[in-house]
C-alpha cells in the first residue's frame, strides 16, 4: 500500500514539474531575438522552478556565439552567458546530447561555471544545446545542495526542454540572418545603404540639438577596375571585403562604417571635426601604403580616395547636403588624381560618371 501511494505521489509531483516545464516552453516559443530569448529562458527557469543558479555556456566557435558578441548585452546576460572553447566543452559532455548531472568532483566543471559561483555549488546539471545537429553550448542549473541534482534523477522532461530551446535558437537564429541581410552589406558585412541614410539623419539631429560637430567622409577605391581587369573578379571582391576590414578596423568604436556602393564607403563621425577626420584619413592611407592585399598569386596595392564635409561648415543645413559636400569634395579628388595620371601616362581617363554609381562590383 506503501508503494502505491509513494508512486501516485511521484506521479503527481512529475506531473507538476511537467506543467513547469510547458509555461517555459510556452514562453520562449514566443521570442524571436536573442537577447530576449536567453533573458526569458534563465528567468522563467530561475523563478518558476526556484533554482539559485540558472546560466547558459557557448561555445566559442558556435554561429550562436558570434551573434551574441555582437549584441548589447543586459545586466542579467552578462552574469549569466558563459564562453567556453570547444575542446573544454567536449570534455565534459563528449558530443552527448543527454543531460548531465554531478554532485561530487565539481573542479571537473570548472570551466562551465561563471568565476563568482565555483565555490558555491553542490551539484549542476548540464543540458546540451544543439542546432542542426550541433551541440553548441548547454543550459546549466546548479544548487548549493549536493541532492538537487544528484546522479540517477530521472532527466527526460530536461532532455525534452534542451530539445525544445535547440528548435527555438534555431528559429531565433533564422530571424537573426533575416534581419542582418536587411541591414547589412553581403560582400562586406558592413551597413547598408538603407541604413546609412537613416544614421547619418539620427546623427544630424543630434548634431544640432547638442552643438557637437559631426562629419563624413566617403571613401573610393582607386583602380579596382584595373585589379579585375590584371586579377580577375574574385580579387576584386577581396579588395572591396578588404578595404571593409581596414576602415573598421582604424576607425573609432563610436564611428559608424557603411558600404555606399560598388567600391564606395561612407563613415560616419559623431563629435568629430573636419580636422579630426582627416587625421583617421591620414591612418588609414598610411595604412594602406603599408598593407597592400596579399592573394594566393600576388600581391596588390590599396590605394583610396577620400572626401570630408563637417556640419561645421554653415553651408551645410541638413543630412544629404552633408552627403553630398563628402561626395563633391571625394570628386575633386579623383578629378585632381586622374589629370595627374593622364599627365604621366599621356593617356585621356574619361571623368568619373556619378550618375552610374552601384553599377561597380
Amino acid at each position: 500500500m506503501d508503494n502505491i501511494e509513494t508512486i501516485i505521489e511521484r506521479l503527481k509531483e512529475n506531473e507538476e514539474i511537467a506543467k513547469k516545464f510547458y509555461r517555459v516552453e510556452t514562453k520562449i516559443l514566443k521570442v524571436l531575438n536573442f537577447k530576449d530569448f536567453f533573458e526569458v529562458l534563465l528567468t522563467e527557469i530561475k523563478d518558476i522552478f526556484n533554482v539559485p543558479y540558472v546560466w547558459i555556456s557557448l561555445i566559442k566557435t558556435s554561429e550562436v556565439t558570434s551573434f551574441v558578441r555582437q549584441m548589447e548585452l543586459s545586466k542579467i546576460l552578462r552574469k549569466n552567458i558563459n564562453i567556453i572553447d570547444r575542446a573544454s566543452f567536449q570534455k565534459l559532455v563528449d558530443n552527448n546530447k543527454t543531460p548531465l548531472l554531478a554532485n561530487k568532483d565539481l573542479k571537473l566543471f570548472y570551466d562551465l561555471i561563471p568565476i563568482k559561483r565555483k565555490h558555491l555549488i553542490g551539484s549542476i546539471a548540464i543540458a546540451p544545446i544543439s542546432i542542426d545537429g550541433e551541440i553548441i553550448g548547454s543550459l546549466n542549473q546548479a544548487d548549493s545542495s549536493p541532492i538537487r541534482f544528484q546522479p540517477g534523477i530521472d532527466t527526460a522532461l530536461l532532455e525534452h526542454l534542451a530539445v525544445k530551446i535547440s528548435l527555438c535558437l534555431s528559429n531565433v537564429t533564422a530571424h537573426e540572418k533575416l534581419k542582418i541581410m536587411a541591414y547589412h552589406d553581403p560582400l562586406t558585412g558592413l551597413l547598408n545603404r538603407r541604413v546609412m541614410n537613416a544614421v547619418i539623419k539620427r546623427e544630424f539631429k543630434r548634431s544640432e540639438r547638442y552643438g557637437s560637430p559631426l562629419s563624413v567622409i566617403f571613401f573610393d577605391i582607386d583602380n579596382l577596375k584595373r585589379t579585375n581587369d590584371l586579377h580577375g573578379h574574385d580579387a576584386g571582391d577581396a579588395m572591396i571585403k578588404y578595404v571593409a576590414d581596414i576602415l573598421s578596423y582604424k576607425s573609432r568604436e563610436s564611428d559608424i562604417i557603411t558600404r555606399f556602393a560598388g567600391d564606395e564607403f561612407v563613415a560616419i563621425l559623431p563629435e568629430t571635426d573636419e580636422n579630426d577626420a582627416r587625421k583617421l584619413i591620414n591612418r588609414i592611407k598610411l595604412y594602406c601604403l603599408e598593407h597592400p592585399l596579399n592573394t594566393e598569386k600576388s600581391s596588390i596595392p590599396v590605394s583610396i580616395s577620400f572626401g570630408v564635409s563637417s556640419t561645421l561648415n554653415k553651408a551645410i543645413k541638413s543630412p544629404d547636403i552633408l552627403l553630398r559636400h563628402a561626395d563633391e569634395d571625394l570628386y575633386n579628388v579623383k578629378k585632381t588624381k586622374n589629370k595627374g595620371s593622364e599627365q604621366k601616362s599621356n593617356i585621356i581617363n574619361l571623368p568619373v560618371n556619378r550618375e552610374n554609381r552601384g553599377k561597380k562590383n
